[in-house]
């Protein structure tokens, strides 16, 4: 039988990218992303839910997101879904899906301070001249992030959602 864990989503930022390092010195970013979907109830009524992701990104993309990444910003998030389990203090059995970025795309430019457009770098042109979007890290990762490349990441406080 074959498996599939791959998921799409785009959507805003909820916060600004947490960047930080292991103790190996790799870096990882960590940020919250909002996808809305609008729909009619059967009575004709217009209605939006808001999902709320969590996403980690390891590597040279990590930095660029944290770089280039702001709170509000759009972006266009490829990758897998992971459960994170774990033990709150009062000893309950906790677990909360994140994903784990492959790759990540921003859509729109920001501003920087002086008002002109600061677009992230575009690191793969060659590869794919017609991309209306800036694609990152790929051309610079040769390796692929898997669970087994990257390093094994300690529960914290921080990271309990409740």
């Amino acid at each position: 039988m074959a498996y599939l864990n791959k998921v799409f989503l785009m959507g805003n930022l909820t916060r600004d990218p947490e960047l930080s390092y292991t103790p190996q010195g790799v870096p990882v970013c960590k940020f919250g992303l909002a996808v809305n979907r609008t729909f009619k109830t059967a009575s004709g009524e217009q209605k939006e839910e808001v999902l709320f992701v969590d996403i980690t990104v390891w590597r040279k993309q990590a930095e660029n997101c944290a770089q280039y990444l702001k709170k509000g910003r759009s972006a266009l998030v490829e990758g897998r879904l992971k459960l994170d389990t774990w033990q709150s203090k009062t000893g309950e059995k906790r677990s909360k899906i994140k994903v784990v970025a492959q790759d990540v795309r921003f859509i729109g430019g920001g501003r920087s301070d002086g008002g002109e457009d600061k677009a992230p770098p575009r690191l793969n042109d060659a590869a794919r001249p017609d991309d209306p979007v800036g694609r990152v890290g790929q051309a610079a990762e040769k390796e692929p992030v898997t669970e087994e490349t990257a390093p094994e990441h300690e529960e914290t406080e921080e990271d309990i959602p409740f």
